[in-house]
């Protein structure tokens, strides 16, 4: 059966811990949906509790923590409507030092995780013959990223790809899938790990002359789930006019 809103849906959230992931799970909430939120990082139990969700701490870059998680969801809820692929990291190096390790993370956490959650939920939503799935690209994968190395636009194009072969295969089911393409967002990641006088050189030069808010972020993606029944397989984008398309 097809909700006819968001209330009681139940949502996965990865990458949850922080910035936009948390913002997602908190505005999800809002809304009443049955937040479960995913991260690496113990914190995410703390802002779990904070919104009467429900925190998994696991790695969604490892199949076996990934099943963890979509059973975990199951055995709390019964069921999954929304999976909100958002866990990622930012590696700045260049590509004559990048190893083999470095970027196989990158890719396993900021591509691979989003295949293998997508995987683990799609039957259950096949199912229902209903699901929403939001995948976290950026606008590195739209064109380059200016900040992350060759392995951070690489996995994030990859998610561009992945979102419109997986929305054209699961259209019939009733399920969309599309990808958010945030620019520069004021989130932690971009604080602890950029130095500021370059975010402050970048933040002046866009039409919109601020960074985005994980809040700002957090909305498009509710509108995807909530208001958009007939786009899938589409890349949103969110950058204050950094880039034009």
């Amino acid at each position: 059966m097809v909700p006819e809103n968001i209330n009681d849906q139940v949502a996965i959230v990865t990458g949850a811990a922080q910035g936009m992931g948390k913002a997602v799970a908190m505005l999800l909430a809002q809304e009443d949906a049955r937040v479960v939120l995913n991260d690496v990082k113990e914190n995410v139990l703390a802002v779990a509790n904070e919104i009467e969700g429900i925190g998994v701490i696991g790695d969604v870059s490892n199949e076996d923590d990934v099943n963890k998680l979509v059973e975990t969801t199951v055995e709390h809820y019964g069921t999954v409507d929304i999976l909100v692929n958002n866990a990622g990291i930012l590696r700045s190096t260049r590509i004559d030092n990048i190893t083999k390790a470095e970027w196989d993370l990158v890719l396993n956490v900021n591509l691979n995780s989003a295949f293998m959650c997508t995987k683990a939920v799609l039957p259950i939503m096949k199912e229902k013959r209903f699901g929403r799935i939001i995948n976290m690209s950026s606008s590195a994968g739209r064109s380059v990223s200016t900040l992350g190395g060759a392995h951070y636009t690489t996995s994030k194009a990859g998610m561009l790809g992945f979102t419109r072969a997986v929305a054209k295969e699961v259209a019939p089911f009733g399920i969309t899938v599309n990808a958010v393409c945030p620019g520069l967002i004021d989130t932690e990641m971009v604080r602890l790990d950029i130095n500021p006088d370059i975010v402050a050189a970048y933040e002046k030069s866009f039409p919109i002359p601020r960074l985005g808010t994980p809040e700002e972020v957090a909305k498009l993606v509710l509108f995807l789930i909530a208001d958009a029944p007939y786009i899938t397989g589409a890349s949103i984008d969110i950058n204050g006019g950094d880039l034009m398309m």
